[in-house]
C-alpha cells in the first residue's frame, strides 16, 4: 500500500501573496488545517492554523478591529509560512508515511514529484487505510494467538483457515519484550469455534476471540 494510492491528488493550495485573511477565511470555509503555498505549479511552502493563528492579535490586543483587520490584510502567505514543509513521494509506503507523521509530529504530509505538488496525505487517510488492510469494517471473527517466535509461525496458522475454506480477512503481528509474538488474524465466519479449536491444537495459545 502506498501513498498514492490514498493520496488526495487535487488539495486546496494557495499563492505565496495570498493575504492572511484570505487564507484564514479558506481554512474555515473548507474545515481544513493545513494549505500547500504554491508558485507556478512548484511546491514553495506550507501554511496551518497554527501559523495563522500566532500572527493573528491576540483578544487582550488594544489595537482596535478595524486596526487589527487593516494589518492582517496587509501580511502575505510568504511572511509566515513554513518554506521547507516535509515532504514524500507517492512511492512512499504507508507504513513510511506513518513513521514521517510520527517522528515529526505532523498531522499530514504533502506528496510531491520533482518539487511539484502532487497530492496530500492525512493522518485519517493513513487510519482509513489501516482499517481496510485490517478488515475492521467486514464482517467476521477476530482471534489474537500469543506464542513464541519462530519461522513458519503465520504460516501454520494460515493453513488452518484455508483448510476450512475460511476467508482471512487481516492479518497483524506485533512483538512483545519476552521473545514472543501476538497474531491477531479476522476471518470471515461468525463462528470460529472450529478454527479456534483447529489452532490449539497446533499448540498455540489463543488469548482473545471477539
Amino acid at each position: 500500500m502506498f501513498v498514492r494510492d490514498c493520496m488526495t491528488t487535487n488539495p486546496i493550495v494557495i499563492s505565496p501573496s495570498t493575504p492572511v485573511m484570505e487564507a484564514i477565511n479558506i481554512l474555515k470555509k473548507n474545515k481544513i488545517r493545513q494549505l500547500p503555498v504554491v508558485d507556478k505549479s512548484r511546491l514553495v511552502g506550507l501554511v496551518t492554523r497554527y501559523e495563522l493563528m500566532t500572527v493573528s492579535p491576540s483578544p487582550a490586543s488594544t489595537l482596535s478591529v478595524y486596526e487589527m483587520n487593516y494589518l492582517l490584510s496587509k501580511m502575505e502567505v510568504k511572511e509566515v509560512m513554513i518554506k521547507k514543509p516535509v515532504t514524500v513521494e507517492p512511492s512512499t509506503t504507508i507504513e513510511e508515511a506513518a513513521l514521517v507523521m510520527r517522528d515529526n509530529k505532523l498531522d499530514a504530509l504533502l506528496v510531491t514529484e520533482k518539487d511539484k505538488l502532487v497530492g496530500i496525505i492525512t493522518e485519517s487517510d493513513i487510519f482509513d487505510q489501516l482499517i481496510k488492510i485490517f478488515g475492521f469494517r467486514k464482517a467476521g471473527s477476530r482471534i489474537v494467538v500469543e506464542t513464541e517466535d519462530r519461522v513458519g509461525l503465520l504460516a501454520d496458522i494460515v493453513d488452518e483457515v484455508r483448510n476450512l475454506g475460511i476467508n482471512l480477512l487481516g492479518v497483524a503481528i506485533a512483538e512483545k519484550s519476552d521473545h514472543k509474538v501476538q497474531i491477531m488474524i479476522r476471518v470471515s465466519t461468525a463462528d470460529p469455534t472450529e478454527l479456534v479449536g483447529k489452532i490449539k491444537e497446533k499448540g498455540f495459545s489463543v488469548t482473545s476471540v471477539s
